[in-house]
């Protein structure tokens, strides 16, 4: 008889052990069915761009706007026209841009459209520098240091934008990807002074804290996520790895290799994603842009940016190839 109930006690203990296996392994599924899916592509190609665009599910449609870097002349590292033009074709979309704030060759709108043809971009589609009539305001809901976002006038004319990003890093910032792209790019060029000031200036830079500097980025990323709503997507391509941003007229030289193509429906986990994949990278060149996001703060904007209800920096990455 003992031995018939120890038996049957060992069967409980490990029916129990196994339902409490199955509910931890059930409850960590659906933890990561709700993360944000991040998509990549290691090899980097035109045909890749389109598949991976097609992965995140969500078409652009309507009159579209293709956010990029149209690249400061001088600068070598922007995305390729001959790369990017099967996606810019296959949404039907048209190039924008805001014009600089800090002089160099696309500090108005002449100069600007200038370099865009001279890079290759007007050759591939339209190109429309949105504050070349003006600005608008985007409201910002939450932030601490800005109420509104300025932006080129043209750009509440779009009815879907798709944020094509090239990763790298940045002087000021540590790196630049899906939330520079539609913070300080999209933004008029007083509106990146506004950024820049931390909200305290349309004309003057000032000398705000990083940490004020990168959390008024992210507010400005949030007026234009709560002004777009679902009609917006990210991609970002991880490629010619430089310390500096393609708005340096003389970046320097890559130091590591190529990561790929990655994309998502969130900014936060985009970027995120971006910065794990260059700090678990077996290239020893890794270092240099480490070291160039880790000095400026970089992460901060992510941490920010998700406090702030934008994005997650947890997330599913799913490798397509």
């Amino acid at each position: 008889m003992k031995k018939l109930i120890g038996i049957v006690t060992m069967a409980l203990i490990t029916l129990a052990t196994s339902t409490g296996c199955a509910n931890a392994q059930d409850q960590k599924m659906d933890e990561k069915k709700d993360l944000p899916k991040v998509y990549m592509i290691k090899d980097i190609t035109s045909d890749n761009l389109v598949k991976i665009y097609k992965a995140l599910g969500r078409n652009a449609e309507g009159k579209v706007a293709v956010k990029l870097s149209t690249g400061e002349p001088g600068g070598h590292n922007y995305l390729q026209p001959s790369l990017i033009e099967e996606l810019v074709k296959e949404v039907d979309g048209t190039i924008v841009e805001c014009n600089t704030a800090y002089g160099g060759g696309r500090s108005n709108t002449a100069d600007h459209l200038k370099a865009a043809e001279d890079h290759g971009f007007t050759a591939i589609a339209p190109v429309d520098i949105m504050d070349a009539e003006g600005e608008v305001r985007l409201p910002v809901k939450g932030g601490k240091h800005i109420d509104y976002d300025i932006v080129g006038s043209h750009y509440p004319n779009y009815d879907f934008t798709v944020v094509l990003s090239h990763f790298k890093g940045h002087a000021m910032a540590g790196f630049g990807g899906a939330l520079k792209n539609i913070s300080i790019g999209i933004a008029s060029s007083a509106g990146k002074t506004w950024i820049h000031s931390a909200g305290e200036s349309t004309t003057d830079w000032g000398s705000p804290s990083q940490e004020d500097f990168l959390e008024t980025m992210a507010e400005a990323a949030k007026a234009v996520i709560d002004h777009c709503g679902d009609n917006i997507l990210y991609i970002s391509v991880a490629n010619n790895l430089s310390v500096d941003c393609d708005c340096d007229s003389s970046p320097a030289d890559p130091q590591m290799g190529d990561i790929g193509i990655l994309a998502s429906l969130d900014p936060v986990a985009l970027d995120k994603a971006c910065t794990d994949l260059v700090r678990s990278s077996d290239d020893h060149g890794k270092i240099h842009l480490i070291e160039r996001i880790d000095s400026r703060h970089g992460m901060h904007i992510l941490e920010y940016a998700e406090q702030i209800g934008i994005g997650s920096r947890k997330y599913e990455l799913i490798v397509l190839d």
